[in-house]
């Protein structure tokens, strides 16, 4: 690990003061991927700024009458919060599946959004990565890629967001807020806050230099009664999406009022199912219809040597959890 200074904000103008002063500072929240990429010396800030103990540490009803998520309030006091199991039980069950009991007491709400690609040509520093070395090329994409994308990929990267929590937001339809280093406030929809590679693989989000993750706004509960996290993985623990699924139903005498789908491990960022979620709406909650809204949502998938086995395994996945939101009567 490099050396780097450390800095102990006590609030967060103090804390954008000192991003603002340094374009090579990180903030620390947990630090639960930050410091496993400085010792991999993938990440090198030469200053690290700790928010954990900022003030952003609340769950509280919003004036639109959802919630709000304290950006620095670690995993477990969110999905546990009543609130949130009461009125976003899909968030509460997509953020238990991730990692350990022990990360998750650690890891930030805000931290959690900004947590980077488990790719394994971006934690080896000998092989090319553009998102860890602009211009490298990527290592992934003639490679071992069978984890790797199906949607929203070029030839820049083919990496995947890892995060849960980010794709049960993105189904929810959250709003994050972000403090700017001038003391404002910006608000950013949930499916504009991640980015795909485009031209430039290494920006992960759409926040900007030294901006602060204070707040994760909910909508009103749509989806506390039919919904379901399903999530495939190597292994039962402490192991990332091959493919993960959010799904929430609204349903009302018998029809689809509303429906909020998106995918984990398939994309740069977490991948909304807009084309199912509208096919969906106005239909009845069954078998046919939920496969229907699967090929649909599978449609536009382009899968790599090693990874066509998704675009299948996303259709059962998708038509699985669709299913088991239905069925599940609270």
């Amino acid at each position: 690990m490099r050396p780097f200074t450390y800095t102990g904000a006590k609030t967060t103008a103090e804390a954008l003061k000192a991003a603002n002063a340094n374009s090579n500072s990180h903030y620390l929240g947990g630090g639960t991927n930050l410091l496993d990429l400085m010792k991999e010396d993938v990440e090198r800030p030469n200053e690290l700024i700790e928010v954990a103990n900022l003030e952003h540490k609340q769950v509280i009803r919003n004036e639109k009458g959802g919630l709000t998520l304290g950006g620095m309030l670690n995993n477990s006091e969110t999905a546990n919060h009543r609130d949130v199991r009461t009125w976003y039980p899909l968030l509460s069950m997509a953020m238990l599946s991730a990692a350990t009991a022990q990360i998750r007491n650690m890891a930030t709400n805000g931290g959690n959004l900004l947590q980077r690609t488990r790719c394994p040509y971006f934690f080896e520093v000998s092989m090319p990565c553009n998102k860890r070395e602009p211009g490298s090329g990527c290592g992934a994409l003639t490679g071992m890629n069978a984890l790797h994308a199906i949607f929203g990929w070029n030839d820049k990267c083919i990496a995947v967001h890892p995060s849960d929590m980010a794709v049960a937001l993105a189904a929810i339809g959250a709003t994050i807020e972000a403090r700017q280093t001038d003391g404002s406030s910006r608000m950013i929809e949930i499916a504009e806050f991640h980015r795909l590679p485009g031209d430039t693989p290494e920006k992960d989000t759409n926040l900007e230099a030294g901006e602060l993750i204070t707040a994760i706004h909910l909508p009103r509960p749509d989806f506390s009664t039919h919904y379901y996290y399903l999530k495939i993985r190597e292994r039962a623990s402490y192991a990332f999406a091959i493919i993960s699924v959010a799904a929430g139903l609204q349903v009302t005498d018998g029809k689809i009022i509303k429906a909020g789908l998106a995918m984990g491990g398939v994309a740069h960022k977490p991948w909304k199912l807009t084309s199912a979620e509208n096919y969906l709406s106005g239909k009845t909650p069954n078998q046919a219809n939920f496969e229907a809204a699967a090929r649909l949502a599978m449609k536009e998938a382009k899968p790599l040597e090693d990874n066509k086995y998704k675009v299948k395994m996303g259709e059962k996945a998708i038509i699985r959890a669709l299913t088991q939101a239905y069925q599940r009567k609270a």
